[in-house]
């Protein structure tokens, strides 16, 4: 087998490639089995990049991390690797809520390098011992995609720091190549353990983003979760990153994407609606994005914390050693506790300020109150970091030497690895724990305190204290934390206020115990009910929901390099071409043609909104056949329409959604409506106009029987907001007037109760039958909801039993979305097309050749047949 190169990018990646000195090898396949793709030809491929499992093994869930949940260290004396499980892992800790019935296979490099000619032993190893296998970038590549890319770029952005921000570099292109070289690797890897028909991946964090692009090209069907463990910033921060768009359509490529808070989530959307037009809808709990016809649901829930890890530190005899130690060394003081890892986000200066300012209102503190400070090593070396650290101990020297008294000082900071039993002694005995970052994906501090603070049987005896004594517990987290939603007992403070964050501070110190208690208990019933198998075991469920119609519609694949995506349709769904229609055409002697006019005849987006000469003379063509009933339905106004098909001398046309009709240009302007009492505009239009005032870009247009509030021009956020907002507002006003409000493609309009296109279609067919030409084709195109009634129109109505047979129906919808219709096009250039094909397959006749005279009142109704 020849091991694939993680250089090449295939047509994912444009510009120079990177030259690295080695490639990672590739893991031998225990077997290969094709997967199919379906294209667009309705024909399958066999991708034989994806080697599998046999068939006869379990189903797996395929975690796939930057890291592999794993420790790793050389033997001295023999000079093999030893590996243990990293049992204080997020990733390792989840499968405890992942289903029994599945195998948890690990995707992701080891945090240590390991020489090329041992790597595929170590794999091996790694895979049949720990259910791993490493990724084994390059060193080079490494850096350029880990502390470059990631570290450089999307950590600073994800986290509130725009580009400009001093010490930060421009945006590097080879880094970013890097970080897709990298992505690519991952996909490799997860292919050579991948059985598509059963096995569920599950993507972590902002390390592997365009991941899921590079796993749906290689499997239409892969079942594929995202969850992404930090902030997602808001649209006017994201927006700066120049690869804004590949990373969003790559993440739509995954079921289900998950984050830990609703604001995250929003962000997401709304960068989505902003960046990609697209939309979400929430139903039953459900929040999904319609997207090329697929469903991407998303997912808020926080990570939790792994209940039992917890329990056994606090069980465990050092922590009850460390405990006394503590205990008796800060004894008739209260503890503070800080427990951050070291980066310029954790707010860690900004804590010491609010020391000092507690210190300096509340004199009688100095002495009474100490703040020890933890600072877990920095996952990576870097400038900022240690400017932050050297600000920090500063800041804490200067406090110290003001503060403090002989064997006293108010500020400890304890910086060096401090095992997780130590950790749970200081947890257990901290009057209050402060969590002030700045920005922070999650942050599990305040859910471990939480935990210690309620103890256990050995904690409580080395503290000497009664197992039935109350709990008590007070947290000051910051309002910019993934977790301060869920601890709605907490006291939450802007760390960049320093004299609110003191403030705080002397009320958690301060609070009688009764509250402590309560506030307690209510989050300890949070944290010990959503742990970390919890989480994890929802995730599942909602990935295995989002998947359940993989195999109802048929996929293809669509777009070049990461603006690959799947576009997903029923399997009757399909594109009309030319050569399937015209041999029906011509077959027919009784046609009847219905077609929408904005995005179907002329574009959507278009700033000229008339029809152009081309599209007028492929209309005339159209009607100069006399078998031809030719219609436009449009829900313009009927003087618009009127001018712009002047000289289409026997078209048909409806008008506001067939509140009018008119047969031909000579005809005269029929109301399909009896009711003409329009009262109720006096109550809708100062509403509409009210929302036009206070929403920028936005209009009302005034027909004769409706009203319309236009939005496409605002601010999408905004202008979406306020048009549901309008929406509940006039079904309120209008609840007891005979009229319907509806929300359209950026439009909210009310119209008089049973005005549809729904309803032209069946009144035009109606006509045509009861005068005896039974239509035999009926072609309807529209590319809004509201042609969806004339779809469902034409494909429900009962046809004459007369007839020999059924008329042959084409209803068409433009653009590649779900749809009633059982056709599409493209766009209005394909639209134009087809309608010039037809009109070159038509007979001309004139429009009065009939065999027998016509009588006197039928010309109009015969101009039309």
């Amino acid at each position: 087998m020849v091991a694939r190169s993680c250089l090449n990018l295939l047509d994912l990646v444009s510009g120079d490639m990177l030259n690295f000195s080695r490639t990672p090898r590739s893991l031998p396949r225990v077997m290969t089995d094709p997967v199919i793709i379906s294209h667009g030809d309705g024909k399958q491929s066999n991708d034989d990049d994806s080697g599998v499992f046999s068939s006869e093994h379990r189903r797996k869930i395929i975690i796939v991390s930057n890291s592999l949940p794993l420790n790793a260290k050389r033997d001295k004396v023999s000079g093999r690797w030893c590996f243990s499980y990293d049992e204080d892992s997020i990733f390792w800790q989840l499968k405890d809520g992942l289903s029994p019935d599945a195998d948890v296979v690990y995707v992701g490099s080891l945090k240590v390098d390991v020489d090329a000619s041992e790597q595929d032993k170590v794999s091996l190893q790694l895979l049949e011992e720990f259910n791993c296998l490493p990724t084994f970038i390059p060193p080079e590549l490494y850096k350029q995609f880990h502390d470059g890319f990631c570290k450089q770029h999307l950590w600073p952005l994800f986290h509130y720091m725009l580009p400009m921000y001093p010490g930060n570099r421009r945006f590097d292109r080879s880094q970013w190549q890097a970080y897709v070289s990298a992505n690519k690797i991952f996909a490799d890897k997860v292919m050579e353990v991948l059985n598509p028909e059963d096995d569920y991946v599950w993507v972590h964090d902002y390390h592997l983003m365009v991941l899921p692009t590079f796993l749906r090209k290689r499997c239409s069907r892969v079942k594929l979760g995202f969850f992404l463990h930090s902030p997602f910033p808001s649209s006017e921060i994201y927006k700066t990153l120049p690869v804004r768009g590949e990373i969003l359509k790559a993440l739509l490529n995954a079921d289900l994407v998950g984050f830990h808070t609703f604001d995250y989530a929003r962000h997401f959307l709304s960068c989505c609606r902003r960046m990609l037009g697209l939309e979400h809808e929430s139903k039953r709990g459900y929040i999904g994005l319609e997207y090329s016809g697929r469903t991407i649901f998303i997912k808020i829930l926080p990570a939790g914390i792994h209940m039992g890890r917890l329990q056994s530190a606090l069980d465990h005899p050092s922590s009850s050693n460390k405990v006394r130690e503590i205990h008796q060394q800060f004894k008739g003081k209260k503890i503070i506790l800080g427990v951050d890892d070291m980066d310029i986000f954790k707010g860690v200066s900004l804590k010491f300020l609010a020391i000092e300012q507690l210190l300096q209102q509340y004199p009688e503190m100095q002495g009474q109150i100490v703040l020890i400070q933890i600072l877990n090593p920095p996952s990576s070396a870097d400038k900022d970091v240690d400017n932050a650290k050297e600000e920090a101990y500063i800041t804490s020297k200067r406090i110290n030497e003001r503060f403090g008294l002989e064997s006293y000082e108010p500020i400890i900071i304890i910086d060096r690895h401090v095992p997780f039993y130590e950790k749970a002694a200081y947890y257990a005995l901290a009057e209050c724990c402060i969590v002030n970052a700045v920005r922070d994906g999650l942050n599990l501090v305040p859910y471990k305190y939480t935990v210690c603070r309620q103890g256990s049987a050995k904690m409580d005896e080395a503290l000497e204290i009664a197992s039935d004594s109350p709990r008590v517990s007070a947290l000051v987290v910051s309002e910019f934390i993934g977790c301060t939603p869920s601890l709605s007992g907490a006291i939450r403070v802007n760390p960049w206020d320093i004299d609110a964050v003191a403030e705080a501070l002397n009320l958690a110190i301060t609070m009688p115990g009764g509250e402590k208690q309560l506030r307690h208990e209510k989050h300890y019933r949070y944290v010990s009910s959503h742990d970390v198998a919890y989480w994890a075991r929802s995730f599942e469920q909602d990935l295995v929901f989002s998947c359940k119609d993989h195999h109802r519609n048929c996929c293809w694949g669509i777009g070049f390099g990461l603006n690959f995506r799947i576009l997903s349709l029923s399997p009757s769904f399909r594109r009309l071409s030319i050569d399937h229609i015209v041999p029906a055409y011509k077959r027919s002697s009784c046609r009847a043609i219905f077609l929408d006019y904005d995005g179907t005849v002329v574009p959507q987006a278009s700033i000229v909104k008339a029809p152009s000469p081309e599209v007028i003379s492929v209309l005339n063509n159209l009607c100069s056949d006399v078998n031809n009933t030719v219609f436009i339905v449009s829900g313009r106004g009927k003087s618009s329409l009127s001018e712009w098909f002047d000289q289409c001398e026997n078209l048909g046309i409806a008008a506001e959604h067939g509140y009018f009709i008119r047969w031909d240009k000579h005809a005269s302007w029929e109301m399909s409506h009896v009711d003409t009492d329009f009262a109720w505009k006096r109550i809708a239009e100062p509403v509409m106009r009210s929302y036009m005032e206070a929403t920028d870009g936005s209009s009302v247009e005034s027909k004769e029987s409706a009203l319309v509030w236009h939005y496409c021009d605002a601010d999408p956020d905004f202008g979406s907001w306020q048009a549901m907002e309008l929406l509940d507002h006039l079904e309120n006003v209008l609840a007891n007037e005979p009229v319907v409000v509806k929300k359209g493609q950026h439009i909210i309009e009310v119209k008089p109760q049973g005005i549809t296109k729904g309803l032209v279609a069946q009144e035009v067919l109606s006509t045509l039958t009861k005068k005896g030409k039974l239509p035999d084709f009926v072609l309807c195109i529209g590319d809004d909801r509201s042609d969806e009634d004339m779809f469902e129109s034409i494909l429900t109505k009962p046809y004459s039993a007369t007839s020999f047979s059924a008329p042959e129906i084409f209803a068409c919808t433009v653009g590649q979305k779900p749809s009633k219709a059982r056709y599409y096009l493209d766009d209005t250039m394909d639209v134009m097309s087809l309608l010039e094909g037809l009109g070159s397959a038509s007979v001309p006749k004139s429009r009065y050749s009939t065999e027998t005279p016509l009588e006197k009142g039928e010309v109009c109704f015969e101009n039309i047949l």
